[in-house]
């Protein structure tokens, strides 16, 4: 094998028993649940807001962002329920550059995954026990799920990986909601089709064992634009677009039909100041039409502490080392607007 073998890494267990959740996190983290899968099953009108930065980088700012996101939740908690988005592991398209904090826990140094493992649970428990956040992570590895399983309240798996088995039968096993996204040339059938995979029962080898799923019936959409095959970002937000999705998930007999709608990556065009617009045209959309207000359950926004980006290096605290995102003054009356409209 071409392949330099490099150390053992501990099986999740070990690592959950060294960095375990208190009785109070355990609490805190099964009333999140309870009231996101609410919204998800359409018991609850509340609206959900997964926020937060492209890529976590460093736990100083991250957390310093999720601070202010307490904040902003306690005032807006009777219409929205923030999920702050901890993305700690990161697809790249060519495979090249930073990875998330599993690779590089330092951005500045050389790969090493079990520093990587450890600082992403110690990140997400700081979220939990400091803030009562649980949060969202993008499974990029299907068995890296476990090391944060008793942490995330949602689960996103990314436009590269939604055709791929393993994620669709891995997100069928899991309890929490999971968005599957449209791929990114646009194909809605691929998403779907992994939501109807998602909500089945599989049995399949997993983490060398071979296991049975329950279904996941909070899998759900997530539309995040396309590129065309000129390479052109296409947007798939519009009033239209919802209503198409509609009746995919009527010819599908999908169990909760959920759109959660990305407002950055190919929506916007990664011009990342559109997100305010596009997530108030959003909202407009499901003002206008009870259809598309039920199907249409929250927004995934791009958010850090300053507008943009930068390159590893640059050392700019809270700003992102991977897309561009909107800055905290922006962040803020973005959501104090959405939770007057809705």
């Amino acid at each position: 094998m071409n392949m330099n073998f490099h150390k053992k890494l501990p099986v999740p267990q070990e690592v959950k028993e060294e960095y375990p959740l208190t009785e109070r996190m355990r609490s805190v983290k099964e009333k999140r649940d309870a009231e996101i899968r609410a919204v998800f099953d359409g018991t609850s009108d509340r609206f959900i807001l997964i926020i937060g930065p492209c890529s976590a980088d460093h736990n100083e700012p991250v957390l310093e962002y999720i601070s202010r996101l307490r904040k902003v939740e306690d005032e807006v908690s009777d219409k929205i329920i923030i999920i702050p988005r901890i993305y700690t592991n990161k697809p790249r398209t060519t495979g090249q550059g930073y990875k998330g904090m599993l690779h590089q826990p330092d951005p500045d140094a050389k790969p090493d995954m079990y520093k990587g493992l450890v600082a992403i649970r110690e990140l997400h428990l700081a979220a939990l026990r400091d803030y009562d956040f649980s949060c969202a992570d993008e499974m990029l590895y299907p068995e890296n799920y476990q090391f944060l399983s008793d942490l995330l309240s949602y689960v996103a798996v990314g436009a590269r990986s939604v055709e791929n088995q393993q994620h669709r039968l891995t997100a069928s096993g899991i309890g929490a909601p999971v968005g599957m996204k449209n791929p990114t040339g646009g194909d809605l059938s691929v998403m779907m089709n992994s939501i109807v995979a998602a909500q089945s029962s599989h049995t399949f080898i997993y983490n060398g064992w071979e296991v049975t799923s329950d279904g996941n019936p909070y899998a759900h959409a997530i539309l995040r634009g396309y590129v065309d095959y000129a390479g052109r970002s296409v947007s798939n937000y519009h009033y239209e677009d919802l209503l198409r999705v509609e009746e995919l998930y009527e010819r599908s007999n999908l169990t909760n039909p959920t759109v959660i709608v990305d407002t950055n990556h190919n929506n916007s065009g990664k011009k990342y100041l559109e997100q305010v617009r596009i997530a108030k045209d959003i909202v407009h959309s499901r003002n206008q039409n009870s259809d598309i207000k039920r199907l249409v359950k929250g927004l995934m926004i791009e958010s850090y502490l300053e507008d943009g980006a930068q390159s590893i290096g640059e050392h700019i605290y809270g700003k992102s080392i991977t897309d561009p995102c909107l800055g905290w003054e922006k962040t803020e009356k973005l959501i104090y607007d959405i939770a007057e409209k809705l």
